[in-house]
């Protein structure tokens, strides 16, 4: 679509289907629909979904508590993605969310008000990442290593441990270290700090000396 008046066509055709009067252009508004004396349904219209959108249509809450964005609907490899992240925050704002394909309008969400569904599983996995992490590595944001999580923290104490005693035994690097993954996290090795050298038995590779290097002090 290249003109959001091909826009207006498939929304109104939606709303007329449901009773009520629909015009364009009414003031602010670009689409206003009327049925009986009910509050006014307002629709903005526009080809893309940006931040001025949704600023203008939380500026129409005050004029009627039935607003709705209405844009092409996406296509390509990101698009449910792109549904899903929208259609969460127009319900968060307490928007309605119409998509447009061809000649035909979707409603997706209605406007109301917004009840968070808490994720407790989530909540719980941000407290032990909380507790994981030593000090506060990252207050200045990520730096251009990246960002400091527990596991890199832990990572990095096994690294350092076998920079000071050389080869060791996974068990014998988890006790000292107090890492009791240490095993585990050599073993997998996701940073390519380590090479096992026999069973049970890892040593420090030179990426793993520069990441000491690199995250200096970063989990202490």
């Amino acid at each position: 679509m290249e003109r959001e008046s091909e826009l207006y066509r498939p929304v109104k055709a939606l709303l007329v289907a449901q009773g009520y009067e629909v015009k364009g252009e009414v003031g602010a508004a670009d689409l206003v629909a009327v049925r009986g004396e009910e509050p006014p349904v307002i629709v903005e219209l526009k080809l893309r979904i940006s931040l001025a959108l949704f600023h203008q249509a939380v500026a129409r809450l005050s004029l009627s508590e039935n607003v709705y964005i209405a844009v092409p609907r996406p296509g390509g490899r990101t698009a449910r993605r792109t549904l899903r992240d929208n259609l969460s925050l127009c319900r968060r704002l307490g928007l309605g969310f119409i998509v447009v394909k061809d000649t035909r309008a979707e409603v997706l969400c209605d406007p109301g008000p917004y009840a968070p569904r808490r994720n407790k599983r989530g909540q719980a996995r941000l407290l032990r990442e909380f507790q994981r992490i030593s000090g506060d590595p990252n207050a200045g944001g990520a730096t251009r290593h990246g960002i400091v999580t527990g596991y890199r923290q832990d990572a990095l104490r096994c690294a350092a441990h076998l920079a000071e005693h050389g080869r060791s035994r996974g068990r014998d690097v988890a006790t000292a270290t107090g890492v009791a993954a240490a095993t585990r996290i050599m073993r997998d090795n996701h940073y390519g700090w380590f090479a096992r050298v026999e069973t049970g038995v890892y040593t420090l590779t030179e990426a793993g000396r520069t990441g000491l290097t690199h995250w200096a002090y970063s989990w202490e």
